[in-house]
């Protein structure tokens, strides 16, 4: 018990520290806990910890991912990426299996060990590379939404990958050219001896017998099965699992809310998931694809949101377990005596899979700075390649001296790969955007209106001074944007509101009113502050980002001021009233009383804001603030109190804005 809360306790301590760490640097989650991994490796090594047994545990993680990216996707979304699962996730392990195998048969070694080879480095990183896509919030985008398409594609191209290796056996291990191996230094066979004969089921590989050493009961539902009986078994499962989410979820996830207790939802989310993974690993297929689909079947299920608020947490526990493991799985020792070759080929792997991922990415027609985010996130090796790897050397296809330098190879590439998603945020990406902008358009016609951003909020202004007869010169900076209110006919001119020449192109001379309504808030808070330095005589309405960006728009001279979210709030407290049984007349009085109050409140503290200074660290204005709350929230409540004593009668009408 002491060794387990020991052991427990060095992961824990070691990804609390690191991963703040690491997220406060930009480095990201990912790359914080291969780090946390590395630096802990030798204390697991002093406590004579099994590394790899603990990485099988954490894989559990990827499957439990899988199942809520399923969840996120509905059958007919699914049906519609067919042309892209199949072009790019098929074009890519193919083109990069070939590849792999020509620059290893280079090295001398003979053509089945090269395919073999290439199979496994084809695989990229799911847990990685989905996590940190989803950190960036890119899972949307269409370098995402592509990536994620080549990653389901390898995870299915698991299972006959699994199938086709073993025909691959060498007669006679002595027999393969092993060029690649420089030096014998410490070797990992150990860690490779630790995956033959045992469980290769967790990633699909259908090989399980049980027992490490081959003996005893088989736990495969098709050992020993012919062709048609397997298939017909395996057909069964998936089956099963289509069918009992389709119908027997919804039944059991009741029967458990009568219990109305919060433990067991968790629990019985976990056992469909655990439930699904075995019957998938029994029948010689991939629990991460069992998963998978079983989330898609669960994706219009009224229980999807509780699935997904139950498996997170431990999916996000057992993939940051993962990672570590990772780091801590490097053979330092054999990297030490082979570092320029191991080095070298890891950056060389890098390069091939990028080369050919953004050669799929020109011909799928992935534009812009998505193209390098599809060429740069799947360029490493993955997960899966640490089992494949295990599983050739059990089936006698990669001899073992090779098969310890790819184990390196693999987890190299893997920790080299936040540093690619850091060199596309702070280096590609803004030099793309840049590239990209068209050049500011020529402003034909001019109003006394101008509207800075199209979007939510400058779209909606738009069109209610358009219904009045009024036209405003729109000016934003997305060119999607543009292109896309094109299309319902609406006009809008391309260009940066915050340029002074762009300004004056729209008539800012002679403008009467300026709607600032671009979403970034120093961009506002710029514009508001030339505006009014150069312009005085223009009326300027401001959006606010929040309460803060209120005080520094009134600092900056604005003085009306829109808060984009206090409107809705108003009107959501007013509906709040009226549910709670008084009339629509007193809760627009109550409402509008909370109004007057608040804006009280707001020009009171103005007065005390500094800009650039968040309002908890200003010693005045939180002062001034406490000590004219208690005031304020007497004055509120007496006016309630009166409000609520009038007759319904003489209550004043009028809807708050």
């Amino acid at each position: 018990m002491t060794g387990f809360l020991m052991l427990a306790f060095v992961f824990l301590i070691a990804g609390v520290i690191a991963v703040p760490i690491a997220s406060r640097l930009g480095l990201g989650s990912v790359l914080g806990y291969l780090i946390a991994g590395i630096v802990i490796s030798p204390v697991l090594a002093l406590l004579d910890v099994d590394v790899i047994s603990i990485q099988h545990f954490a894989e559990f993680g990827v499957v439990m991912m899988l199942f809520l990216v399923g969840l996120e996707l509905e059958p007919k979304m699914l049906w519609a990426m067919r042309g892209r699962l199949l072009g790019l996730g098929g074009g890519q392990v193919a083109l990069t299996t070939l590849a792999v195998m020509a620059v290893a048969m280079i090295f001398g070694i003979a053509w089945s060990v090269a395919l073999a080879i290439g199979l496994v480095l084809a695989l990229s990183s799911t847990a990685i590379v989905l996590q940190t896509l989803n950190e960036k919030g890119l899972m949307k985008s269409d370098g995402g939404q592509s990536s994620f398409s080549v990653l389901l594609t390898q995870d299915i191209a698991v299972i006959p990958m699994l199938a086709f290796i073993p025909l691959l056996a060498l007669s006679e291990m002595s027999d393969v050219g092993a060029t690649v191996h420089h030096d014998t230094g410490p070797s990992t066979t150990t860690v490779v001896d630790t995956h033959a004969g045992g469980d290769h089921s967790e990633q699909g590989g259908g090989h399980d017998n049980g027992h490490a050493d081959g003996h005893g009961p088989s736990m495969s539902l098709v050992d020993g099965l012919g062709p048609w009986a397997t298939a017909g078994v395996t057909i069964a499962a998936i089956a099963a699992v289509v069918l009992g989410g389709s119908f027997l979820t919804s039944p059991i996830f009741r029967f458990i809310a009568a219990a109305n207790l919060r433990e067991l939802f968790v629990a019985t989310a976990l056992m469909m998931v655990i439930g699904i993974a075995l019957l998938m690993s029994l029948v010689g297929l991939s629990p991460a694809l069992g998963t998978f689909l079983a989330g898609v079947v669960l994706a219009n299920s009224e229980y999807r949101h509780e699935l997904e608020s139950d498996i997170d947490p431990f999916k996000g526990l057992l993939l940051g377990l993962f990672f570590m493991t990772v780091g801590a799985g490097i053979n330092f020792g054999l990297l030490a005596a082979n570092l320029l070759p191991i080095v070298a080929l890891s950056l060389g792997l890098i390069a091939i899979k990028a080369a050919v991922l953004y050669l799929l990415a020109v011909v799928f027609r992935i534009g812009g700075a998505d193209r390098w985010l599809f060429a740069l996130g799947l360029a490493q090796a993955g997960e899966f390649g640490f089992v494949l790897l295990s599983f050739t050397t059990a089936n006698n296809v990669i001899p073992t001296a090779i098969a310890d330098q790819l184990l390196l190879i693999v987890a190299l590439s893997m920790l080299l790969t936040p540093a690619l998603f850091i060199l596309y945020d702070r280096v590609i990406a803004p030099r793309f955007v840049q590239s990209e902008d068209r050049e500011m358009e020529a402003i034909e016609d001019t109003s006394h209106i101008i509207i800075a951003g199209h979007g939510r909020v400058g779209g909606i202004v738009s069109r209610m001074l358009t219904g009045m007869g009024e036209s405003a010169t729109v000016i934003d900076y997305s060119a999607a944007q543009i292109d896309m209110i094109g299309m319902f006919g609406f006009r809008a001119y391309y260009g940066d509101a915050t340029r002074p020449d762009l300004l004056h192109a729209a008539g800012i001379d002679e403008a009467k009113i300026l709607v600032v309504a671009i979403d970034d808030k120093d961009q506002i808070t710029e514009l508001v502050h030339y505006v009014r330095k150069t312009h005085p005589k223009v009326h300027i309405i401001a959006r606010a980002i929040d309460r803060m960006h209120v005080y520094d728009l009134w600092h900056a001279g604005c003085r009306d001021i829109i808060r984009e979210t206090y409107d809705s709030s108003l009107r959501m407290g007013r509906s709040a009233y009226e549910a709670l049984g008084h009339s629509r007349a007193k809760a627009d009085a109550m409402s509008e009383a909370f109004n007057d109050m608040d804006r009280k409140a707001m020009l009171a503290a103005a007065e005390h804001h500094i800009p650039g200074v968040r309002g908890v660290e200003n010693e005045a204005f939180v002062k001034a603030v406490l000590e004219a709350r208690p005031a304020w929230d007497a004055e509120l409540s007496e006016r309630m109190k009166a409000i609520l004593a009038t007759p319904e009668e003489d209550t004043p009408t009028g809807t708050p804005t």
